[in-house]
């Protein structure tokens, strides 16, 4: 068995338009609903065993948040450039690099590639219009490889929103 955690940044600042979009900060709200989603999914016993961000300022941010909280050495973040205005096949060569050891992983990442991905995994019924800022959807997969997760049954096993929690 295979878990995603599929995570988009926190809610980031435009308030200095002299700063790239890359370079773009957190707001104090969006770490404050960061660190709930994170004590949530803490809570539920669903740390995962590897976290990868992109190389944007706001999702390295948010997942140094999710780390702190989790108790993951912060140095072990990925920091992975491809997540940085991706599409649903970049963040699946990502996942596909993945040691198959490892059975749980987080994305970090950017909308809207990462609605669209989580999408993808899930039933029309649960499908999603937008992965809020510090929203998580978490699937599973049934499989030991992570090359296999797109033809492997999967189940969507919980969303964490900060409007729910």
């Amino acid at each position: 068995m295979k878990k995603l955690f599929i995570t988009r940044h926190a809610k980031s600042s435009w308030e200095d338009i002299t700063v790239s979009d890359h370079d773009r900060d957190l707001l104090d709200v969006g770490i404050r609903r960061t660190r709930k989603v994170a004590e949530y999914i803490k809570k539920k016993g669903e740390i995962p065993d590897i976290i990868i961000s992109s190389s944007a300022v706001r999702a390295l941010k948010t997942a140094r948040i999710f780390a702190e909280i989790f108790n993951y050495p912060v140095e072990k973040i990925k920091i992975s450039p491809s997540l940085y205005g991706c599409d649903e096949d970049d963040i699946l060569d990502e996942i596909y690099g993945l040691p198959d050891e490892t059975e749980s992983a987080m994305v970090v990442g950017h909308n809207p590639a990462f609605t669209d991905f989580a999408n993808y995994f899930m039933k029309p019924k649960q499908q999603i219009d937008n992965l809020p800022t510090s929203g998580i959807v978490a699937i599973r997969f049934k499989t030991d490889k992570w090359t296999d997760i797109h033809l492997a049954k999967h189940k969507m096993l919980f969303k964490a929103f900060p409007k729910d929690l």
